[in-house]
């Protein structure tokens, strides 16, 4: 039985579905984010999980206990808010006690879970500093402490690292993996960054407007998308229109002069083909034909422009030091057909 479930949870502002019948399974133990645009219903999600706001439909069951049905300090989850929500005039250790005193902790017991919650972040040498005196980082882990520290049942992140630059944030990516899977608590993670979640996350959580587009490990997600939707918002993407029908040998999809198969069963009619940047090379026959419109040195990489019949491409290769086509210069394009995926016409806009 899964730890966490949302079952057709729903909020509505007006006439606005904020969250539109939202269900997720979450595994004990697992770090899951919730990831899409401003406004997508992942926040929104996220707190009614936490109890700020109140569902108009729905269900979140946690360990088999109905949330819903209890107030939001009766719920037993740790929160660490984008803003770090720190206590000025306490020190870290006292931010980090906060909770504890709140549940009449016995000073001793208190002491040893806070300089053992500290030293889970790192900072068991700044105890005694004020938020204040502290980088954004460092005010970010004893945020992070001070959720921990009261052993939840649930720990809900709401964009917690979107105020780090981008060193910063990098770092502390490997860190809360890291106490995660020290400590092995179930995480929700809400964010806008792509990147953050691929990072961080067991499974990604696509939502768009308020629904559920994908959910799927980073690595699927970003590899064979559901729609068009996941295909752009998960990083650089090409999507080819085309046209799905039977061949020889099953199903294929027909990208301008170009004819590729497709692995799962479609029904026939327009389609569109996702494949990403970094996954297309330069082929002698077999692929699409076109045009080198532009090619850009980007010291690790080229990223080229390729004008063909089914549209624009963009296309990454290495440099490793391997031949090149110039620009104007006639190409081939290809790729694998593990490394593609394809949608219906009709779901691109979902």
């Amino acid at each position: 039985m899964a730890y966490l479930v949302l079952d057709q949870l729903t909020k509505r502002f007006g006439n606005w579905t904020a969250v539109d019948n939202v269900s997720l399974t979450v595994e004990k133990g697992e770090l899951i984010s919730l990831l899409g645009p401003s406004g997508c219903g992942k926040t929104t999600t996220l707190q009614m999980i936490a109890g700020f706001l109140d569902a108009d439909g729905g269900r979140v069951m946690l360990d088999g206990q109905d949330l819903l049905a209890k107030k939001p300090n009766e719920r037993g989850l740790g929160i660490v808010f984008q803003s770090y929500a720190l206590f000025p005039h306490m020190t870290a250790a006292e931010n980090v006690a906060f909770g504890l005193e709140m549940r009449r902790i016995a000073r001793a017991d208190r002491d040893r879970m806070v300089a053992d919650a500290l030293k889970l972040v790192g900072l068991e040498q700044y105890g005694d500093r004020h938020p204040r005196r502290m980088s954004g980082g460092q005010q970010q882990r004893v945020a992070l402490a001070r959720a921990l520290v009261i052993k939840p049942s649930l720990l809900l992140l709401d964009e917690p690292l979107s105020n780090l630059d981008a060193k910063m944030r990098e770092e502390m990516q490997i860190e809360l993996r890291r106490i995660q899977r020290t400590v092995g608590t179930t995480m929700i993670l809400v964010t806008h960054d792509q990147s953050e979640a691929m990072a961080l996350s067991d499974r990604v959580v696509v939502m768009n407007k308020g629904r559920i587009q994908q959910v799927a490990t980073p690595q699927e997600a970003y590899d064979h998308p559901a729609n068009a939707f996941v295909a752009n918002f998960l990083g650089r993407t090409n999507l080819l229109p085309g046209m799905v029908g039977g061949g020889a040998g099953g199903t294929v999809i027909t990208v301008a002069d170009s004819v590729w198969p497709v692995a799962q069963p479609m029904a026939a009619g327009p389609g569109a083909l996702a494949v990403r940047p970094e996954k297309i090379g330069f082929v002698d026959a077999g692929g699409l034909s076109g045009t080198v419109l532009a090619r850009v040195f980007q010291g690790t990489q080229w990223l080229f422009e390729i004008e063909t019949a089914a549209g624009r491409l963009m296309v990454i290769r290495q440099h490793d030091g391997s031949p090149l086509p110039a620009e104007r210069e006639r190409v081939m394009v290809g790729w694998r057909t593990d490394d593609m995926a394809v949608m219906p016409a009709d779901r691109e806009a979902a």
